[in-house]
């Protein structure tokens, strides 16, 4: 089996601070290597995994400024892999919306993860392209989007890079990017509410400049409230391990929610808001609570009875890197069985 992973070609793989979907693709990539599987994979020269990888754009570029530049970079990056895949691949796997496109001029089967939100306009671009093969990261996303040829299959991580801690220190933290969506201010209202000490660490994109500076960065003391910057696998594991809990108090519907498979994998019990596929991934009472109020949320804080062992069982048995690597070999082979059709003609209303 061939397949082409093309991700987009702003952030390495694996990602060294902040990336979601290159950390998904990364994961993906190495685990189907591990199981025979030919994977070359489209990315930038930054990217470091010991198997085929291949680029045009040799350097990074985190965070990106203009859409328009943004979306002619993504779009020749796609265009470039696409062309370079066709002859040797068996599937082309797109993870990012400028490729589906190209599926029009690929004579093998297209597979396109889909990594956002809900959006109209996406949606209905989506429907004109019925033979490519749809996989969304939740259940939540899948039922919104209502796609053709659409199927869930939930990120997985590799349990042996987070470190279980079964002691744990007393504090909360909050790990993702600060911005009003993420819900960096609620985190600190938990704590405050709590009296227990908040370690706050994440991406401060140039786009949310002015909420840090006016609804976040007023209450860090470094003490109470702690800034801790964009973290690493390394420093990821000592934040989220040693915390009480993770508070993931967000503000719209996430897609899917990586960081809160990362706290669980570290035996830590996940306290959230509910939103896109939270109500997925959190299982009450087992590896968190899902509350839709910073009073409910610090109620649960006070009697917190989580034991880190179950936490980090749930985590592996329903959200490991096997798990999805499994899945999707499952897919790619049902594909080829099934001689899935290239992209033909939109679907007509």
């Amino acid at each position: 089996m061939r397949i082409a992973l093309i991700a987009p070609p702003f952030i390495a793989v694996p990602p060294q601070r902040y990336g979601g979907t290159e950390l998904f693709v990364a994961e993906l990539a190495s685990g189907l290597a591990q199981q025979g599987v030919a994977v070359t994979l489209y990315t930038n020269g930054e990217s470091s995994l010991p198997l085929p990888m291949k680029w045009l754009y040799e350097k990074q570029e985190w965070p990106i400024e203009g859409d328009t530049e943004v979306n002619l970079k993504a779009l020749n990056h796609v265009a470039w892999a696409v062309r370079d895949a066709l002859g040797s691949a068996e599937i082309i796997h797109i993870n990012n919306a400028p490729g589906l496109p190209l599926c029009r001029f690929a004579d093998v089967p297209v597979v396109y993860t889909v990594h956002h939100t809900y959006e109209q306009p996406l949606a209905d671009f989506y429907g004109q392209f019925p033979a490519v093969s749809f996989v969304t990261i939740s259940d939540f996303q899948r039922k919104e989007l209502k796609v053709p040829h659409a199927r869930t299959i939930h990120h997985g991580i590799d349990m042996t890079k987070y470190r279980f801690q079964a002691k744990k220190q007393d504090y909360l933290c909050f790990l993702g990017r600060v911005a009003p969506p993420k819900g960096t201010h609620l985190a600190i209202d938990i704590a405050k509410k709590t009296g227990i000490p908040l370690k706050i660490a994440g991406e401060i994109q140039p786009l949310y400049r002015e909420y840090w500076e006016t609804q976040v960065k007023p209450h860090v003391d470094g003490r109470f409230i702690e800034y801790v910057g964009e973290v690493g696998l390394l420093e990821k594991n000592e934040l989220l391990g040693n915390a009480r809990a993770m508070l993931f108090p967000i503000q719209w519907d996430e897609p899917f929610g990586l960081v809160l498979v990362e706290a669980m994998a570290c035996g830590t019990p996940v306290l959230a808001m509910p939103g896109g596929s939270v109500g997925e991934i959190v299982r009450e009472g087992v590896s968190g609570y899902v509350r839709k109020s910073v009073q409910e949320l610090a109620d649960c804080i006070k009697d917190l009875r989580f034991e880190p062992r179950d936490v980090r069982q749930y985590a592996n048995e329903f959200f490991s890197k096997d798990r999805m690597v499994n899945d999707y070999i499952e897919l790619y082979t049902g594909i080829l069985r099934d001689q899935y059709p290239a992209q033909t003609e939109p679907l007509v209303a």
